[in-house]
């Protein structure tokens, strides 16, 4: 029983911060003028997308890039993001990105926004001592 309760709790665990990726697409995109996001089912499938690209590409790409992450003092990743947004707007019709510069600022504000967005969940897995939130 205990299993199935750990199991459902990771699933709604994932599609709350695949809802929140979402609206985060939304407000970036609304205050960047180089990327547009056609709707909002559109945004869903980007956020779903670069979860999966996050997950699986991003690190292969951080382990072949190491020294050049570390003369650059971790600042190669932000080309790394920058880089994986592209690809998510070549992979998804509907979003699309005007260029390099617009996908690095785009993955930044994107980052603020996420982590704003996030914050009252944080606040509130600290409150019943929950740690595992990510």
């Amino acid at each position: 029983m205990e299993y199935k309760n750990t199991n459902r709790y990771q699933i709604m665990s994932f599609l709350v911060k695949v809802l929140v990726s979402t609206f985060a697409v939304v407000i970036t995109s609304y205050l960047l003028g180089g990327v547009t996001v056609e709707d909002f089912i559109t945004a869903i499938v980007v956020a779903f997308v670069l979860a999966v690209l996050n997950a699986l590409l991003k690190p292969i790409l951080v382990v072949l890039t190491i020294p050049v992450t570390v003369m650059s003092f971790g600042l190669f990743l932000l080309v790394i993001n920058a880089f994986i947004i592209q690809l998510t707007s070549v992979i998804v019709r509907g979003f699309h990105v005007e260029n390099f510069w617009w996908a690095l600022l785009f993955g930044v504000i994107l980052s603020l926004v996420t982590w704003f967005l996030e914050l009252p969940a944080r606040s509130q897995d600290r409150r019943r001592g929950n740690r595992d939130y990510h």
